[in-house]
Order: structure tokens, then sequence, then C-alpha cells
């Protein structure tokens, strides 16, 4: 499921758009002047040299941590802040720490080979300062950088995500939802979802355990691993399925439709729920990448892990 646009969602495009092209990255030299300061795990205070944005990318550990060691590999649960160095207003663009909902990012080749060498030095509970500038980033041969402006970023490693389950886990309820059909084949296969109906839609948010899972139950502020299948009522045209590209999807709760903000907020983990969302909790009466204007959403969701 896309997220909706936040200023913080975005965070994590602009280090996988600056590894592009650039695998010799300068190594860490104090991070060009900025000072932080603030203790690990709040929201941190940044100060800025006077004179012109840096123009060459750098990082400092400003706290190595105390917990298990980051490798190349891992996931990591990150807080992180992000300011445009501009010389100017230097603005704040956004932190995590402003609605609770820190990133998960891989330390692996998606990253610019600055911050995988930082990261890798670290420990769990520990801060990354990094300057980020346009000399990450290479652009097609003939064509000139874009000039974007530095940017300022510090992280706090919270954790890694856990284990998420390969699909949902626990006793069939013998709930259904009228005018839709769910099978469920059992183990790690997906279930099948039916919404070609002549029934009429709810127009509220309906939402059915089909399996109950033994987890925590899902919060407002989590971040869930979910495999799911997406169709338009009456038409059973799927628009989406994450069990169809191969691979489960991660993301805050906070940063996705109304409808699965409030129908998976309370679901417990290893859980598989049908849910049918109306226009005015999906995508209302706009077009959504082939989906009509006040469709009614359909999803069987399995619910793998939630942080």
């Amino acid at each position: 499921m896309r997220r909706a646009l936040a200023a913080v969602a975005a965070v994590p495009l602009l280090f996988f758009a600056a590894a592009c092209g650039s695998e010799s990255p300068p190594a860490g030299d104090g991070a060009a002047g900025v000072e932080v300061t603030g203790q690990v795990g709040a929201k941190p205070t940044v100060t800025f040299p006077s004179g012109d944005p840096a123009t060459t990318s750098s990082y400092k550990i400003l706290e190595p941590g105390t917990g298990p060691e980051v490798k190349q590999g891992d996931q990591l649960i990150v807080n992180l802040s992000v300011w445009n160095w501009d010389g100017k207003d230097n603005a704040l663009q956004g932190s995590t720490y402003d609605n609770n909902t820190p990133e998960t990012l891989p330390v692996n080749d998606q990253l610019p080979k600055m911050l995988r060498e930082g990261f890798t030095q670290m420990k769990h509970g520990g801060r990354l300062l990094a300057v980020m500038a346009n000399d990450l980033v290479t652009p097609p041969a003939g064509q000139t950088p874009p000039a974007e402006p530095t940017k300022v970023f510090v992280m706090d490693v919270v954790g890694t995500p856990p284990k998420p389950l390969a699909a949902a886990t626990g006793e069939e309820t013998g709930e259904t939802l009228k005018g839709v059909k769910v099978e469920s084949p059992g183990g790690d296969k997906a279930p099948t979802l039916t919404t070609k109906t002549k029934e009429k839609p709810s127009k509220e948010l309906v939402v059915k355990t089909l399996i109950k899972g033994e987890g925590e139950p899902v919060k407002a502020g989590n971040t869930l691993t979910v495999h799911y299948t997406g169709k338009i009522w009456g038409t059973d045209k799927e628009f989406d399925s994450s069990w169809g590209r191969g691979e489960p999807a991660s993301f805050p709760l906070a940063q996705v439709i109304q409808g699965w903000q409030k129908g998976l907020e309370g679901v417990p983990v290893g859980s598989r729920v049908v849910m049918s969302i109306p226009p005015d909790l999906g995508y209302g009466a706009q077009d959504q990448q082939g989906i009509p204007a006040n469709s009614t959403l359909v999803f069987v969701v399995d619910v793998l892990s939630a942080y």
C-alpha cells in the first residue's frame, strides 16, 4: 500500500537517489562544522556554521551506541531528522520524532557508501550525523547535476525490526463479508479474493477477521509488515498485491489511507482480515493508478509484524 505524501516519508528515497552512480564518497571528517545537541532518543537541535553550505559530503558518529553492532545487510529502525542547508533559513524539513514513526533503512547497496560506512561503525543506540551534498550524485553523461540543497541528517539507531511471519497464523473465525469471497489455502500460500458481486457495498468501513492471530494488537504509531491483495468492489479488478510481487510491504500505519489506519488498528499480529473501505476512507473522488473515482476498495490483509 502506497504511503501518503509526507515530508519524512521521502527521506529514504533521498538516500537511494544519492547512491546512484557514486561509490567513492568521502570518509567521515566531522560533518562540515555542523553541531548537534540533545540526547539520543529525542529530537535533536542543529546549529549550522556561517557562510555557504558544504559542497562535500561527510559524516560523523556523534554517539557510538552500546547495543548490538550494526552489520552490512541489517535492516535498521531509525529515528531521523533532516534539514535543508541553504545558508539562509537552514529549515527543518521533517523529523520522525514529530509523529513517532521511525523509518526502516536497509544497510545495503541501496544506501550511499558513506552511510553504510558510518552505520557499520556503530551499535544500536548510536547517533550519526550526515551531510549529503550533490557530490554524491553522478548524473548521466552530458547532464548537469540537479541544484538540490545540501541535506543534513541526524539519525538515531533504534534497533532492528522483528522478523515478520510468512503468512497469517492462528484460528479461523468463520467470519465472512457479504458479497466478498476469500479462500485460504493454508500454509504460506496467498489467499484468493473475489469481489465480483451484485451486492451493494456498505457506506461504512467493514472489517472481518478471517484468521485471528496471537500477537500483540497493532497500535496507531506502529510500522507494519503485511501481505495484501486489493480489488475493487463489484468488478473483481485487482489493482495491487504484495503477494503478486513476491514480497510483503512495510510502512508506518499513520502514512496510508484512513481505511487501513482505522481498519488495522487493534488487529493482533498474525491475523488475516478482509476490509471493505468506502471512498471517503480510500481515495475519494480522484482516480488513483487504475482505481476509478469513488471506488469501494476491498483488501485481504495478513498482518505479519508490527513495531
